[in-house]
């Protein structure tokens, strides 16, 4: 989730199928990466991201994924990294996306987020 006008990274832009508007924009690696899982889903009829949440009192902010389901129920889908998911701003945000969702019906929410770090031995570091 990020402000409509967000002007932070890079946007990558890449033309998919499935995408409603044709060119799918995308601001992080988790973004582009779970744009290609929407993509291979058979039950994803078709996808938009960055998706106005209109009406928000806290200001002006999109969902970072909206998809059709082939049924015709939406799924939402928020794009986090893990290190952010305990900040203060991005979980009242998230809180936000959720309850804006959920007043319109859609009961298929979620966060995606990036991998957890291992080590070489393929076991968590410890801290």
């Amino acid at each position: 989730m990020k402000k409509k006008s967000y002007r932070g990274t890079r946007c990558e832009k890449r033309s998919m199928s499935k995408c409603a508007d044709g060119v799918v924009r995308t601001y992080n690696v988790i973004e582009s990466k779970y744009a290609d899982k929407l993509q291979e889903n058979p039950d994803v009829k078709e996808f938009r991201c960055q998706v106005l949440l209109e009406g928000l009192e806290i200001g002006e902010y999109c969902s970072d994924f909206v998809a059709t389901k082939v049924d015709g129920d939406l799924m939402v889908r928020e794009c986090v990294f893990r290190n952010h998911l305990t900040k203060p701003m991005t979980a009242k945000l998230l809180d936000e996306s959720r309850n804006y969702w959920r007043r319109r019906g859609v009961t298929d929410w979620g966060i995606v987020v990036d991998k957890k770090k291992e080590d070489v031995n393929g076991e968590e570091p410890a801290d």
